[in-house]
């Protein structure tokens, strides 16, 4: 199941709206197949291991870090093709939240005769597709936030410059954070202010869908992240609630929210914050003036304050990255 698990790493930026799944096949001690899922639209980790496999698929056992697909989307259901290999046995980490799948995959392999054992590895398997899981379960995208910032909370100085605030090397970690969201959001004014690239910048990995928040039309026609068409202007004044539904509607499972501290308040005051991934660097910025890195109301008391749960560090040399769950 591990090595399930590290082949559907491999999927990560280009499965969207799909999840992450590897599969293993092992017949008589031996593995005699593996695949992953590669990209939206093309076969599924079962299908790609089961054609590897062959013959030596039946009478074998498949490991698969999410339970097998029993639906018609874009390609068949993969238990079907389970079923007509002769797997024996398959042993997957949790069930599928999808409700078109949720449980029906394995009851479908179960009176096929198959032996089916589900919870291997299972809360590694739901991290890896928390996006996915949280999309089903609560009916909208996964939300991250991340920043950058001075010790002092800041993300830029009173007369806006921002340039740079963190080393190189923490900047690289936050280009390679854009690869695991399906899209990035930031409001209007980084825009304007910074006019940042919002693409990933690493060779095999897939740009996410760029999000601008622009209620007043006020985009610079020459802004970078116009430079194709993987970008979504909102130009209304809309509720968090309301943005989610929306990118909900388009399948849009997660979304990196990265500023700039006016847009990262409006996400933390609405509650509908998921993950956070805060940036601190050992300077001190200063001023009343300066730029919050998380402004919008804020809470009016500490108990009210959104704590972190899972929380673990990362040094970047003097950068410290800081990642939890609300």
């Amino acid at each position: 199941m591990q090595e399930a698990l590290k082949l559907a790493k491999k999927g990560l930026s280009w499965t969207w709206p799909n999840p992450l799944v590897g599969a293993v096949i092992v017949r008589n001690g031996k593995v005699v197949g593996k695949g992953y899922h590669q990209k939206v639209g093309l076969s599924h980790a079962e299908i790609e291991a089961l054609a590897r496999a062959g013959k030596n698929a039946k009478g074998a056992t498949l490991y698969v870090n999410l339970e097998p697909c029993s639906h018609f989307g874009k390609t068949p259901p993969c238990v079907d093709a389970v079923i007509q290999a002769g797997i024996r046995r398959v042993v997957c980490s949790t069930l599928d939240p999808n409700p078109k799948v949720s449980g029906s995959g394995v009851d479908k392999l179960k009176q096929a005769g198959i032996d089916v054992i589900v919870g291997i590895l299972e809360q590694e398997a739901k991290k890896l597709n928390e996006a996915f899981f949280t999309f089903h379960t609560k009916k909208r995208p996964f939300v991250a936030i991340k920043f950058a910032a001075s010790l002092d909370g800041k993300i830029a100085t009173y007369t806006g410059d921002s340039k740079w605030i963190t080393n190189e090397k923490a900047r690289e970690y936050a280009r390679f954070l854009r690869s695991q969201y399906q899209s990035v959001l930031v409001g209007v004014n980084t825009v304007i202010a910074d006019d940042p690239h919002l693409g990933v910048r690493k060779k095999g990995k897939k740009d996410p869908i760029r999000i601008v928040l622009d209620p007043h039309s006020r985009i610079p026609k020459d802004a970078k992240v116009l430079r194709d068409t993987n970008v979504l202007i909102i130009n209304e004044q809309i509720t968090i609630s309301h943005l989610l539904t929306r990118l909900k509607e388009r399948e849009i499972i997660s979304i990196l929210v990265e500023g700039g501290g006016k847009t990262i308040g409006s996400f933390v005051d609405s509650g509908l914050v998921d993950k956070v991934y805060a940036f601190h660097a050992p300077i001190i910025i200063g001023g009343e003036k300066a730029v919050n890195s998380v402004g919008g109301s804020g809470f009016a008391t500490i108990r009210q304050a959104q704590h972190l749960k899972d929380v673990t560090f990362q040094r970047f040399s003097d950068t410290l990255l800081t990642v939890g769950y609300v």
